[in-house]
């Protein structure tokens, strides 16, 4: 503040010309007052007491610093936050403010923050733990509750189950208590939660503690000062002792390199950041926004959220999606419950046979010309279970083997070409090169635009009605072995006794694996509303898919309630081949336009309404920028464009490119581009061609070029009748828009006329002008010289009346000195007739007196006369220069 105010200072004072002072003058920084309030449960150090709050922290086990700058707008509003988790914590926890902009204090001179406010925590002599997550009251209380109690303590089996049901990963310590009050290794396992907080602000790894030696034999842990680490999807783990030392860092770093995370939050601070732009470069992206409240005990939508993304993630079917939580929830559970003794085996070798399949999807082309609809078959080798001469191990996939499938599908592709069904036709046929193997073809008729899939909830084998027809092998078993669409697997193939949802698995059966992410839509609801979500919404839930790679963006229904079924359809049509789902467009901003504008605007949501939906009309379509200077040169050819074709055939439209989204079709990466779509062939769009340029000859003879192709099939006669109708009408059209031309180009000649006029009678005016100039040039020259000779006369006259000043100020210094020496005489005149008064009492004394005033009238009258004659000399001078002043 100092520095700046001397810097308003300095530009004030050097505004008026010359600065009056030799080096910068600032003025010291004002003296710190209360941040917060006198009665805050926050101990305000406003003179930045660093050494003074690190003497209070000694008598606190937890305390948190908020280091702050009093003139900063973040620290102004996270300080209502701190006072309110003051007011819930201060009986446990010890809350200090520290000025660290104070350049006085010893915090600003130890400290170097690059921002603020900043939040540091203690837990006795551990920390500084700092906090970088959101500064909003509930997750600042969150934060530091889990630093005051960083372990949890698990007593009983239950307890157990919901610390590892957890979608954070969980880690428990077993330690005996029975010994010693603090075993072997417990201070270690308790700092390593501790840098866990310390590393991961998010608190994504969660610490836990048993002392029940029953409850540790449930996860394996047998000895006392064992670590384990709970992990949903892959195997847990147990920290190597024999490995690695242990330490606080090493658990810590252990733990941290191991975690399992099938589920992100995302929590941008808000500034600059790469944040979003690093996560969805890994692939596919779920974001889902809920609103969340981390010191509620219970979350429901969160507990469903979690409970999708296990059962995406659980790939193993055979053991289940979490062989330990099931072992810990049931235990009593049978495996397997059936009255066949052989269904068992049965079952198995039908999962043997799905586990590793070797699947290849094929698109037949569309059998008619005139056909929407493709045929599209999942082709799978299996392995033969019937008769064989030892157990056959089912191979991984290789491309001979997938090569040689495709082979026998094609000699037999007539089958499967002209069939058209809305349900799974599945045939299976011998392979030509092994007896103990054969394929499995499943087809369906999918709709080109895919309107079949909108309408519908199921995919493409997502039904339960499945027709077979055999083609080379005819075994009732086959409708047990056939394996279906990936998608689909789980509707043929039972489920082992898992009870999981259609989606169990997905990540490790598509190539289209998402990365699940949470967002806190109360604190982050502006990246939803940039995605996609409405802002009239009441209810903040919000998911959307982003693929960065394929540039896709799907947004769920907001018309649907945010539950974990509603996230498995979400997630299950984005996995599937053909996705039912419709990429999320960004729309412009609707603006409503004049009804007489000839060059429509078009926006994302009316793209394919004014270029597809209108067959009978050619479009002309220019693609712009609001940037691009170029694009904004044309407006004025498009408008005499639309102007001579005629509105019932043709329609001129534009379309801002940076404020919609296009389909990835009509993309383009240059500006401007101009396509055309013509009537009855919007399939066959054309593009302007880049070598000509955009005029209005070009533009003309490109669109009548193109409008009057006829189409591959004959023509009848109704057809040419159109057709000449529709010229006729074109050239009538025309030769209006002629007689208009030609009347405008003779009421441009009378204009042009009436300016050749104007023009000549401008350079008359032009000429006389010029004689003025050249006179008015010549009284100014001799206005010019006629001002230098008064200039000089001036300087002259001022020169004489200074040196007569100077003679008149000698002249005055002169009188002054007389008038000094006639008061002088004056006064010794008056002494001089005092003594000869006194002195006649005597004669001889008057004798001597008379001498002496016959001397004194002498020297008197010859002062006089002196006197007399130098005022003289004065008043002849004045007299002489007063004449010269007249004279001038």
């Amino acid at each position: 503040p100092a520095a700046g105010w001397a810097g308003c200072a300095g530009r004030a004072a050097g505004g008026g010309g010359r600065s009056l002072r030799a080096k910068d003058v600032t003025m010291p920084a004002k003296l710190p007052v209360n941040f917060f309030s006198t009665r805050s449960p926050v101990v305000d150090l406003f003179r930045g007491q660093l050494d003074y709050a690190d003497h209070l922290r000694q008598d606190s086990e937890i305390a948190l610093y908020f280091f702050y700058a009093p003139w900063c707008g973040q620290s102004v509003a996270v300080r209502e936050e701190i006072e309110h988790v003051a007011s819930r914590l201060s009986d446990q926890v010890l809350f200090v403010a520290i000025n660290c902009w104070w350049n006085q204090g010893k915090c600003r001179k130890q400290k170097h923050f690059f921002y603020f406010p900043v939040i540091h925590l203690y837990h006795r002599s551990f920390g500084p733990i700092e906090y970088k997550g959101p500064m909003s009251a509930v997750y600042i209380e969150k934060f530091v509750r889990r630093v005051m109690t960083p372990l949890l303590y698990i007593s009983s089996r239950s307890k157990l189950l919901d610390f590892l049901s957890n979608y954070e990963p969980g880690v428990v310590g077993y330690f005996e208590f029975n010994a010693s009050p603090q075993p072997p290794g417990y201070l270690t396992f308790f700092m390593s939660a501790l840098h866990s907080l310390k590393k991961d602000y998010l608190g994504t790894v969660r610490f836990g503690v048993v002392t029940d030696k029953h409850v540790a034999e449930e996860i394996s842990l047998v000895h006392s000062g064992s670590v384990y680490l709970h992990r949903h999807v892959n195997t847990s783990l147990i920290y190597p002792n024999d490995i690695m030392n242990y330490t606080a860092e090493n658990v810590c770093k252990w733990a941290l390199e191991n975690r399992e995370l099938l589920i992100r939050w995302l929590r941008p601070h808000g500034g600059k950041s790469l944040l979003l732009n690093n996560e969805l470069k890994k692939g596919p992206a779920l974001l889902v926004f809920i609103p969340y409240n981390p010191l509620a005990e219970i979350q429901p939508l969160l507990d469903e959220i979690t409970k999708v993304a296990l059962e995406y993630h659980s790939c193993n079917k055979s053991q289940g999606a979490e062989p330990e939580l099931q072992h810990l929830g049931n235990s009593d559970s049978p495996a397997f419950d059936s009255s066949d003794p052989d269904a068992h085996m049965k079952l198995a070798e039908t999962f043997l046979i799905t586990k590793y399949p070797c699947c290849n999807t094929v698109v037949l082309p569309q059998w008619h010309s005139i056909s929407r609809t493709h045929n599209v078959c999942e082709l799978c080798i299996n392995q033969t279970l019937g008769v064989k001469p030892d157990k056959v191990s089912v191979p991984h996939c290789n491309f001979f083997e997938i090569e040689t499938a495709l082979d026998s599908f094609y000699l037999q592709e007539h089958t499967f070409f002209q069939v058209v069904s809305s349900s799974i036709e599945c045939s299976n046929f011998l392979s030509f090169y092994s007896p103990f193997s054969y394929y499995t073809a499943c087809c369906r008729t999918v709709d080109r635009h895919f309107l079949s899939f909108i309408s519908s909830e199921k995919t493409i084998f997502q039904t339960p009605k499945v027709a077979f027809s055999s083609h080379g092998k005819k075994d009732n078993a086959d409708i047990q072995n056939s394996i279906p669409h990936i998608e689909d697997r789980n509707c043929f193939i039972p489920d082992l006794h898992i009870s999981g949802t259609n989606i169990t698995g997905l990540s490790c059966r598509t190539n289209k694996t998402l990365n699940l992410y949470l967002l806190d839509s109360n604190l982050f609801w502006i990246y939803a509303e940039r995605l996609g979500a409405s802002r009239s919404t009441h209810l903040k839930e919000f998911a959307a898919i982003v693929d960065l790679k394929e540039e896709l963006h799907y947004v769920l229904d907001q018309n649907q309630s945010l539950t974990g079924s509603t996230l498995e359809n979400f997630i299950k049509n984005f996995s599937i081949l053909y996705s039912p789902l419709k990429r999320h467009l960004v729309d412009g901003t609707s603006v409503r336009v004049p009804a007489e504008r000839v060059v429509a605007e078009v926006t994302t949501s009316t793209f394919h309404h004014v270029t597809l939906h209108f067959i009978f009309q050619n479009v002309l379509l220019l693609y712009y920028a609001q940037w691009c200077g170029f694009c904004a040169s044309l407006n004025h050819i498009f408008i005499q464009l639309a102007r001579l074709l005629p509105p019932d055939h043709f329609t001129v439209a534009r379309i801002d490119i940076t404020q919609n989204d296009l389909p990835w079709e009509f993309m383009t990466d240059r500006l401007p581009t101009i396509l055309f779509f013509p009537q009855q062939r919007k399939d066959q769009s054309v593009k302007f061609s880049e070598d000509f340029p955009v005029s209005l000859p070009h533009l003309l003879r490109f669109i009548l070029h193109h409008s009057s192709l006829t189409s591959s099939e004959p023509c009848t006669k109704e057809c040419l009748h159109k057709e000449t109708v529709l010229q006729q009408g074109h050239i009538s059209h025309l030769e209006k828009e002629i007689q208009k031309l030609r009347s405008e180009i003779r009421a441009l000649h009378r204009a042009h006329e009436s300016l050749e006029a104007q023009l000549s009678e401008a350079r008359r005016e032009e000429h006389r002008l010029q004689q003025q100039k050249h006179t008015l040039e010549k009284q100014h020259k001799t206005l010019q010289l006629h001002s230098q000779q008064l200039q000089a006369t001036y300087d002259q006259k001022n020169r004489e009346l200074l040196e007569m000043a100077e003679k008149l100020q000698e002249l005055a210094d002169a009188s002054e000195n007389l008038l000094k020496e006639n008061t002088l005489l004056r006064i010794l005149v008056a002494s001089r007739e005092g003594k000869l008064q006194s002195k006649d009492e005597s004669k001889e004394t008057l004798q001597s007196g008379q001498t002496v005033a016959d001397d004194s009238s002498v020297l008197v009258s010859t002062a006089l006369t002196t006197e007399e004659k130098r005022i003289d000399r004065v008043d002849t001078v004045a007299t002489e220069h007063s004449n010269e002043n007249r004279t001038e």
